[in-house]
């Protein structure tokens, strides 16, 4: 969980920017809910040195300062690179120079890698992509500090199956999202097959947030949020979070819906069920307890239904739903409700 600066700030980002994210990460209440990344993507960095050292832009004067800057506040500081010569945004990558950055980022104190495919392209084919991932994890690993390491190679060649191998601890399944409806919806409703491959320390990545961005509406950020936490997906949030209106934080710092997505058990949630525009999506959960999701992707509201046959739950279970903080009772049989348009019921299911 954390915030990453692309989806909104592209390659302007700076220094001065990153510290303030921090400070309303602290005082909006995102990590008191989990929130714990704070991650620089392009643009941050410049040239190398005369020995090759990568050197930050003058809008990070001191890398260093930043990182114990953001660990001050309790949280982790995240950077971004790719396997190519040149990241997405045209600036330096780590070909050649993957133990030599390693050792820069641990230097730094950064807690967090994100590595692009980009122009590995020219340099790699498709099938090298193991052993191009495989070297940035090798040399992580010897530079002697703990960092997430996140593969960006848009869910080609079944990273699914070879991320864990190269220390993945989590790998990008879909290509780019945008902040529109269908994009959010053709993502996250397309990641039910990958389910058996999510687990602790190794997760699906259907990218990041959109949340609070402004072109969707409240009803189509919360079932965004909902989606991404059936799918015990990272929640990586890509908003100003320095101008965030009240609804788009309650929707972020939703702890109900924030604990169904970190749930220790670590199993992301399948499709069960699909009628035109309507999916029902169960996650199991620790405790022998279950997330259920009502979708509705139509453009009129619809009504959905589920019977606890399906999930093969002894008894009379009790319901929770977790958008409206409230407790249902006992449902004998099944659940039903009204969805509205793009919308989302999210409850949880337990004896």
């Amino acid at each position: 969980m954390g915030w990453n600066s692309w989806n909104k700030f592209r390659t302007q980002i700076s220094d001065k920017t990153v510290r303030e994210i921090a400070d309303v990460m602290v005082s909006s209440g995102m990590k008191a809910a989990g929130y714990e990344y704070v991650n620089i993507d392009d643009g941050w960095q410049w040239k190398r040195d005369a020995q090759g050292k990568i050197l930050p832009t003058p809008n990070f004067p001191d890398m260093k300062s930043l990182a114990g800057y953001v660990h001050s506040k309790g949280l982790k500081l995240g950077i971004y690179s790719s396997p190519g010569p040149r990241t997405c945004g045209g600036y330096e990558g780590s070909y050649g120079h993957e133990e030599q950055d390693a050792k820069t980022y641990a230097e730094w104190g950064i807690d967090y890698l994100k590595y692009d495919w980009c122009s590995a392209s020219r340099i790699w084919k498709e099938e090298d992509m193991p052993a191009a991932y495989q070297k940035m994890g090798e040399a992580i690993r010897a530079a002697g500090r703990p960092i997430v390491y996140s593969l960006c190679q848009y869910g080609r060649y079944k990273v699914q199956e070879w991320g864990p191998t190269v220390s993945g601890n989590l790998w990008r399944t879909t290509g780019d999202i945008r902040d529109a409806w269908d994009s959010m919806a053709n993502i996250g409703f397309s990641q039910s097959d990958l389910s058996a491959h999510a687990g602790p320390g190794q997760w699906n990545d259907p990218d990041m947030l959109e949340i609070g961005n402004g072109r969707m509406s409240t009803t189509e950020y919360t079932t965004h949020f909902s989606l991404w936490a059936m799918l015990a997906a990272p929640l990586i949030a890509g908003n100003d979070i320095r101008s965030m209106t009240p609804e788009i934080r309650d929707i972020l710092t939703n702890k109900e819906v924030i604990a169904i997505d970190q749930d220790k058990l670590g199993k992301a949630a399948r499709r069960i069920s699909k009628d035109g525009e309507t999916e029902i999506w169960l996650r199991p959960l620790s405790g022998g307890a279950y997330a259920v999701g009502l979708f509705n992707r139509g453009t009129a509201d619809a009504h959905l239904e589920i019977k606890w046959e399906a999930l093969e739950l002894p008894g009379k279970p009790r319901v929770r739903d977790l958008w409206a903080h409230k407790e249902l009772g006992v449902k004998p049989g099944g659940f039903g409700a009204t969805v509205p348009s793009h919308g989302v019921v999210l409850i949880r299911v337990s004896d």
